[in-house]
C-alpha cells in the first residue's frame, strides 16, 4: 500500500510520493514570522575569545575558519515515472501540488496564518491496485484533528473491514469514523475537523462525510452530489441538535450550534461533543462506464463555485483533450472560487474513476 498525506513530518507524507521545493518569496524580515534583525550577540570583548579575531583598534587582520564538517543531507528522492510535484514551504503549509496516477490535489492557504486543510490519498490497499482510500479533511480551532484523522481514519476503516465487516464495508467506515474521532479525543487536544472521504472497494464507490467538505461525481457530464453537508440549519440536525438539549441560533447570517460551530458534524470539538457527533453518512453506488470523476473538496470551493459549474470546469480538462490534465483543472477550480473572493482555505482532488474499476 502506498500512502500520500499532505501533513509535514508525517509517518504516511514518505518517499517516493514528493519531493519538496523552497518557498518563495521568503518571509519578510521583521514581520510576523521572524523577528527584527539585531546586531551580533557576541559583544567585542565576547569576541575575543573566538579563534581569528583581531581587535578592531589593534589594525586589520585575516581571519582564519576552520572548514565546516561536512553535511550529511538526506535527498527525497521522486521517480518521474510518478509524475508528482509538492510545494510545501517548511512546516508552514501555504500551497500542496500533488499529481499521481489516478488522482491529483491541489491546496491552498486563505488568509489564517496556518493552513487547516489536510488531504489522505491510499492506493493498493490490501494489495490490490484497484481499492483506494481518498480523503480531504476542513479543520477548524487548528490543523490538529485535520492532521489526525488524515493519519489516521484510512487504517482504522481498514481495520475494521478485516476484523469482520469485509462484507459490510459500510459499518466498516461507520466504526472507522468514530474510533477515530474517540482517539483524538484521548489526545486532549483542541479543534475538530470536518470530512469527506471515498473508499473505492471491490468495483464500488463508498462516499462518506462529516461537516461541510463535499463529493460531486461528473456522471456523463452531470454532477450528482454524493454528500449532504452538515450543518445545524439543516432541518433533521436542528431536531437532532434540540433532542440533545442543545440550541442552533443564527449570528452574523450564519446558523450555530450552542452559538458557536458552523458544522454539526466533525471529528473532534470536545466541547461540544454532546451534540457534535462524528457518525458520517455513506452514499454506496457501483461504478459504472459513465461515472467519470470525483471532485472532493474543502468549503472553501464549494462556497464560490456550484456542483454542476465544477463539474463542467473540470470535464474540459478531459473530454476532448489529447491528455487529461486532471491537475491543471483542481487549479482552476482553486484559482475561480479565489478569484471570486473564497478567503478559506481550498483543497479540491480529482479521482479518475475508470482508473480504480477492474
Amino acid at each position: 500500500m502506498s500512502c500520500a498525506v499532505a501533513v509535514p513530518n508525517s509517518p504516511i507524507f514518505s518517499p517516493p510520493a514528493f519531493y519538496c521545493k523552497s518557498p518563495s518569496p521568503a518571509p519578510m524580515i521583521g514581520g510576523p514570522d521572524l523577528p527584527p534583525p539585531t546586531q551580533s550577540p557576541l559583544a567585542p570583548k565576547a569576541m575575543k575569545n573566538v579563534r581569528g579575531y583581531r581587535d578592531p583598534s589593534a589594525g586589520a587582520t585575516l581571519l582564519k575558519r576552520k572548514r565546516p564538517g561536512r553535511l550529511e543531507i538526506p535527498v527525497m528522492s521522486a521517480s518521474p515515472a510518478m509524475n508528482s510535484r509538492v510545494k510545501t514551504p517548511g512546516l508552514d503549509l501555504q500551497e500542496v501540488e500533488v499529481e499521481q496516477e489516478g488522482y491529483s490535489v491541489y491546496c491552498k492557504r486563505g488568509k489564517r496564518s496556518v493552513m487547516e486543510d489536510r488531504y489522505s490519498a491510499s492506493v493498493d490497499l490490501d494489495g490490490d491496485s484497484k481499492h483506494a482510500f481518498f480523503g480531504v479533511f476542513d479543520g477548524h480551532g487548528g490543523a490538529k484533528a485535520a492532521d489526525f484523522a488524515a493519519e489516521n481514519l484510512c487504517k482504522n476503516i481498514l481495520a475494521e473491514v478485516s476484523s469482520g465487516y469485509e462484507e459490510d464495508v459500510e459499518m466498516a467506515i461507520n466504526n472507522g469514523y468514530i474510533n477515530t474521532d474517540k482517539e483524538f479525543l484521548k489526545e486532549g487536544a483542541a479543534g475538530g475537523a470536518c470530512c469527506v472521504t471515498a473508499l473505492i472497494w471491490k468495483d464500488n464507490l463508498l462516499v462518506s462525510n462529516l461537516g461541510d467538505c463535499r463529493a460531486v461525481m461528473s456522471r456523463g457530464g452531470r454532477a450528482e452530489t454524493l454528500t449532504s453537508d452538515h450543518h445545524p440549519s439543516r432541518k433533521d440536525e436542528n431536531e437532532r441538535i434540540q433532542a440533545l438539549g442543545g440550541y442552533v441560533d443564527c449570528f452574523h447570517g450564519v446558523w450555530r450550534l450552542q452559538g458557536s460551530l458552523a458544522v454539526s458534524r466533525a471529528i473532534g470539538d470536545q466541547h461540544l461533543k454532546k451534540w457534535v457527533t462524528a457518525e458520517p453518512e455513506t452514499t454506496v453506488l457501483n461504478i459504472k462506464p459513465d461515472c467519470e470523476f470525483l471532485i472532493l473538496a474543502s468549503d472553501g470551493l464549494w462556497e464560490k463555485v456550484t456542483d454542476q459549474e465544477a463539474v463542467d470546469i473540470v470535464r474540459a480538462f478531459f473530454i476532448g483533450a489529447d491528455k487529461p490534465k486532471p491537475f491543471s483543472a483542481c487549479k482552476k477550480l482553486a484559482d475561480l472560487s479565489i478569484g471570486r473572493g473564497s478567503v478559506d482555505d481550498i483543497s479540491v482532488m480529482i479521482v479518475q474513476l475508470s482508473h480504480f474499476v477492474s
